[in-house]
């Protein structure tokens, strides 16, 4: 019998084949389908056993009805003469037969779906070309293998009775069913496979069975590999290893650890259970039906095998924990390992990491859930031993956030400072997130909670509140949170309130009655009504005298009305001019009129009595400032420092930039503006960058879009005067340096509009301003308190070098050296205006070559000798140059020495040291070169960091008082720009530059003067792998905002430069940067920095990331971000902002969404229509 009985017609192999042509190909393709063993006597034994089993047995087999059914559809015959002598008869048979199983197909094929690689349009094909010689052929070969005349239908193995041990049977006829279901029948294909090259039951440990089922191929198809961070794969690598001791002793250098082998007891049994010898003698164990011998085999540790698999009873986080729950339970008071003990679950956790699948993130969610239930059950045990404890009580309401909807995480946060009103730390973190809830957020409610916040600590510190204890440090947080009341009332748009409340305080507390200072502070606000009611001149106002003058006129019967001067001049919008292109979008028509409102009614109204106007004449009612707004806020400050800090904190809400920083706690939710990355002319002259501390920060009246940007410099005209009028006030107030301290922030102020002039290009504006500047310090430096002071005469002489003028500006150092006699480098002053004045000429140099003849080397050198200042006439004598080195030595030594007492605490001192470092490192890089100014800034460093630790995140902890930029910090800087400019007129390698700066960064992530250089620096280098490693090692060491904001920064100025070079409009590009991934590797960072602690309600990084979206066209994406924002910053109307011009469709849909959180639109949709119609 064929093997195949679809292809029983084969010749079969070792006989001629008769046919021709493509079906003696076939035939001889198909010989190995036929077996050359066949003999017909076996084959007659069989049919004879079968048919007298057959009489036996009535019921017919599967097999014989099978058997039966293939007979009777292939028709009569099976004898030798039928097969040789074909004939008519044949054919017609052969014809009835085909019809047959064409209806045979129809029926029994139609619902077949099976899979197999047999077609039948092929087979028919196939058989068409060779036709009757091969079926002839076949007959043929077939006869010649019967040789015994008897033939039945049906041959049956057990008829034969010759018992050879090479029986078979041939089946002539082709089975139709494999035509009609394309495949053999499934339960004649095996689906079992031998393994092994041996015969069967040869060598049982060389072969083997494999069951093949296509349930477990399926199986197989949808399992994956698992990764590493898997959460089965995290469990083993948390797993620790088994102690392996070797048996040899260490002192063998080739000692090594030998490997045990398992030893079977039965092999006969092991034979024939484990075939390929794979399983240990405890499976075999349980194969064979056996307990185990002993009890020696029991683990060490019973209690493992109750525990989670894969986790070790006595691995180290099992340790830690124990030790956590031991420091706990000795000492239950101890707060901070309570602290360490929550935050030591994170680690426990050891979830996927943070590219993983959907799958894995949905079990690490459930996983973080736990574990926060977890955290939330310590910190509940922590605060029953401790009830008293307010950071316990904060940890664990950060916690709940997660679980609670907001008005029950309220009425938590209400119940906690009720127990603690004396708390100002509590105060802060209760206002930032009510002010942070998208929900419950309107402006007056946050507002008038602020009030409420001073309002109780101020009776705190007055000792009104006898049930709780003033706090040390509540003075200067209450400063804090009016500094942060009023950016926020800024950010809301409301600057009229921001600006009242600056002019109530410094009212409140210079101009203050002596009548009332000892009244506690509710009385004195009693008081201070009737002042603010009556419509006298505020401080910025034309003829302010304050409320003390204003209280003692009173006594004596109040003030002689005098007319005032008409002011003919004053320049004011026509609204009916607002709209200059009435062509233009309607969202950007609004954008332009609340831009412009935005910049000029800053200044809260007030009705004019000289032009009988009254409070029903004011056009915008929310442009006056009621005393109910701010009467609750106003608050005592008895510390000179800390009424220094009003001054300064208002000076820099209006704009003046101020050597003074705002307080950390309100840093970064006031930060909306994004000139913190402009360098400021750093890129063109590194030394003598202008370094802005309050970049980052809208100033009043600039509010404008991401794209937009500022429009106009300083102020208009109404805003400038009002500056003005705050400093002369302001000048009385002080004497002596805080008075000239004063001064330079005016004049600052002066500078840096020139400078935004220069940036901006434009020489008309340039011209002009540069007038007004030089004018104001002319008139300053005529002040007889001032004349003397080298501070102003230097900013003067900075002005003139900015504007061009760099003889006129030499005139005024020469003067000013001249005038500042013969105290050389003991005087912080002239080593200040000495640097300044080196720096501005090394910076013209043309070359390095003639740097020691050059007028800086003149200038450093005269400084040095201590004498009366000589002009500048060309040469400068070696021996002059020596004995100011010697010089330079002898005063940086003796300074360093007396650091250690004098240093500290004095900002005198440390800007000496700074001045001096700084002098004698430029004198040594045009004397003797770049290595000897490197040395110098490196042994100083080295000292600075010995003499005690100046971390920069330290000093973030003090309010603000005294945070200047320490000594360390700042010769940093010098070094750093020094580096720099050396860099860009020679060659130099880059490493030193790299190297000082990440040290720097490192220990002050917060400075943006050292960041905007380091990117600067890396922005040329092909390779971003150190940049990002850096910041990566830096973000997660702080908690500065900088580290994040500058890291996008740089992977967005690497992407606009891949962008250039990958659109230039050439014939043929070179891609030398690809863009592998920027904008995903972007979008990660944002998500990270948004998700830290200082990053969640920072306006600033959530409307760069708005920006980043729109601008690589994800408008649907940046919809949806901009909610998202929304629901940490509701305050910002920044973002607003950005969401008109960025979705301009959605225009009245934003601006209903600001009137009901209650932000300010000064110009309603209803007011547009109307000015459209006109």
């Amino acid at each position: 019998m064929a093997l195949f009985p679809a292809f029983a017609c084969a010749a079969e192999p070792g006989e001629p084949s008769t046919s021709s042509g493509e079906g003696s190909r076939k035939a001889a393709e198909l010989d190995w389908l036929s077996n050359p063993s066949f003999s017909s006597e076996d084959a007659l034994l069989l049919h004879q056993r079968a048919t007298e089993g057959a009489n036996l047995t009535p019921e017919k087999s599967p097999l014989l009805t099978r058997t039966t059914s293939r007979s009777e559809l292939s028709g009569e015959s099976g004898t030798d003469e039928s097969l040789k002598q074909p004939s008519k008869k044949r054919k017609k048979k052969k014809k009835k037969h085909h019809h047959y199983k064409k209806a045979k197909k129809k029926t029994r094929g139609d619902s077949s779906n099976s899979e197999s690689d047999v077609d039948i349009k092929d087979i028919k094909d196939k058989d068409a070309g060779s036709g009757r010689n091969h079926k002839k052929g076949a007959a043929v070969n077939l006869d010649k293998k019967t040789s015994n005349p008897t033939s039945s239908r049906i041959v049956w193995l057990d008829d034969i009775q010759a018992s050879t041990t090479e029986t078979f049977i041939i089946d002539k006829k082709p089975d139709p069913s494999n035509w009609a279901y394309k495949s053999l029948y499934q339960r004649d294909i095996p689906r079992y496979k031998r393994k092994g090259e041996s015969c069967l039951s040869i060598d049982a440990k060389k072969q083997s069975i494999t069951s093949d089922s296509s349930a477990s191929k399926k199986k197989q198809l949808q399992r994956q590999p698992e990764r590493y961070f898997t959460k089965d794969n995290v469990k083993m690598l948390n797993t620790d290893g088994m102690p392996v001791c070797s048996k040899i002793s260490l002192s063998d250098p080739t000692a090594f650890i030998p490997i045990c082998q398992v030893e079977t007891d039965d092999p006969s049994d092991t034979t024939e259970l484990n075939p390929l010898g794979i399983y240990d003698s405890s499976t075999l164990q349980w194969l064979q039906g056996k307990g185990r011998k002993s009890a020696d085999c029991e683990p060490e540790n019973t209690q493992q095998t109750i525990q989670e698999p894969g986790i070790n009873i006595k691995s180290d986080l099992m340790t830690k924990v124990e030790e956590h729950n031991k420091k706990v339970r000795e000492n239950p008071g101890d707060i901070n390992a309570w602290m360490e003990f929550v935050s030591f679950q994170d680690e426990l956790m050891g979830g996927p990491g943070p590219y993983a699948g959907k799958g894995e993130q949905e079990v690490r969610r459930k996983s973080l859930k736990f574990i926060l239930e977890k955290k939330l059950a310590i910190l509940e045990r922590a605060i029953e031993s401790n009830p008293s404890n307010v950071d316990l009580k904060l940890a664990r309401l950060k916690i709940c956030a997660e679980f609670w909807e907001p008005p029950a995480l309220i009425k938590e946060w209400q119940k906690l400072i009720f127990l603690h009103p004396n708390s100002p730390e509590l105060w802060k973190k209760y206002l930032l997130f009510c002010q942070s809830q998208f929900t419950t957020f309107s402006v007056s409610k946050i507002n008038s909670l602020y009030g409420k916040c001073l309002t109780t600590l101020a009776a705190v510190r007055d000792g009104s509140m006898v049930s709780h204890p003033l706090l040390p440090g509540t003075e200067e947080a209450m400063l804090a949170i009016f500094v942060q009341q009023c950016h926020f009332l800024r950010q809301a748009g409301h600057s009229e309130k921001a600006v009242s409340l600056f002019q109530a305080l410094i009212d409140f507390t210079f101009f203050k009655p002596d009548s009332v200072k000892d009244l506690p502070t509710r009385g004195q606000v009693e008081f201070f009504e009737p002042f603010w009611d009556s419509g006298e001149p505020r401080i910025g106002e034309k003829g302010a005298r304050g409320w003390k003058a204003w209280m003692h006129q009173q006594e004596k019967g109040g003030w002689i009305a005098l007319k005032a001067d008409d002011d003919d001049d004053d320049e004011e919008i026509d609204e009916d001019q607002e709209i200059k292109d009435k062509t233009l979008p309607k969202w950007q028509i609004w954008l332009d009129i609340e831009c412009s409102r935005e910049a000029s009614h800053w200044l809260p109204w007030r009705p004019d009595k000289n032009k009988t106007e009254a409070e029903e004449d004011c056009e915008d009612p929310e442009r006056q400032v009621l005393f109910d707004d701010l009467g609750p806020s106003l608050i005592q400050i008895s510390n000179p420092d800390l009424q220094r800090q009003v001054v300064y904190s208002f000076l820099q809400f209006l704009g003046v930039p101020c050597t003074r920083k705002l307080f950390p706690s309100n840093l970064y939710i006031a930060m909306d503006e994004n000139n913190i990355f402009d360098s400021v002319l750093s890129d063109e002259k590194p030394l003598t960058s202008v370094d802005f501390p309050l970049s980052g920060f809208n100033s009043i009246g600039h509010l404008n879009t991401m794209l937009r940007g500022r429009h106009h410099i300083g102020h208009y005209k109404e805003g400038e005067e009002f500056m003005q009028n705050v400093f002369h006030v302001l000048f009385p107030l002080f004497s002596g340096k805080e008075k000239c301290n004063l001064s330079i922030c005016w004049l600052q102020y002066e500078i840096s509009k020139v400078v935004q002039c220069l940036q901006g290009k434009n020489k008309k504006k340039l011209k002009a301003q540069g007038r007004k500047s030089k004018k104001l310090a002319k008139n300053l430096l005529k002040a007889p308190d001032n004349r003397n002071h080298l501070s102003l005469w230097k900013l003067y002489a900075y002005l003139e070098w900015l504007l061009g003028n760099i003889d006129d500006a030499r005139k005024v150092f020469d003067t000013a050296l001249c005038a500042a006699g013969a105290e050389g480098l003991k005087s912080p002053q002239l080593c200040s205006l000495s640097l300044l004045y080196a720096q501005l000429e090394v910076e013209i140099l043309e070359s390095v070559e003639v740097a020691v003849v050059s007028r800086a080397a003149h200038i450093l050198t005269t400084l040095a000798e201590g004498g009366p200042y000589v002009p500048y006439s060309g040469q400068v004598l070696s021996v002059n140059v020596l004995k100011a080195r010697k010089t330079y030595e002898k005063a940086l030594q003796d300074h360093l020495s007396k650091m250690p007492v004098s240093y500290q605490g004095q900002d005198s001192d440390a800007d000496q040291l700074v001045n001096l470092v700084g002098c004698y490192a430029l004198f040594q890089y045009l004397t003797a070169g770049i290595d000897a100014a490197v040395l110098i800034y490196a042994q100083i460093s080295e000292k600075l960091e010995a003499s005690g630790p100046q971390k920069g995140e330290n000093t973030e902890e003090n309010f603000g008082i005294h945070n200047f930029p320490t000594a360390l910090e700042a010769v940093t800087l010098l070094h750093t720009n020094l580096l720099r400019f050396h860099m860009k007129i020679s060659i130099y390698p880059l490493n030193p530059l790299r190297e000082a700066l990440t040290e720097a960064l490192k220990r002050y992530p917060s400075n943006q003067s050292l960041w905007r250089s380091y990117i600067h620096v890396e922005r040329k280098s092909h390779s971003a792998s150190k940049a990002r490693r850096f910041f990566d090692g830096v973000t997660r060491s702080t908690k500065s905002l900088e580290p994040w904001l500058f890291a996008i920064q740089a992977e967005q100025m690497r992407k606009k430069l891949t962008d250039n070079v990958q659109r230039a409009d050439v014939s043929e590009v070179h891609s030398t940067i690809p863009e592998t991934g920027l904008t995903n590797r972007i979008v990660s960072l944002f998500e990270h920095a948004v998700q830290s602690e200082n990053g969640t309600h920072c306006p600033l990084l959530w409307r760069m990331y708005l920006n980043f979206l729109v601008s690589v066209g994800k408008k649907e994406e940046s919809k949806g971000l901009f909610y998202k924002a929304l629901q940490n910053c509701p305050w910002a109307k920044v973002l607003y902002m950005d969401a008109v011009e960025y979705f301009p469709d959605d225009l009245q849909e934003t601006l209903d969404l600001m009137t009901e959180k209650e932000l300010r639109v000064r110009l309603p949709m209803e007011e547009l229509d109307l000015l459209l119609e006109v």
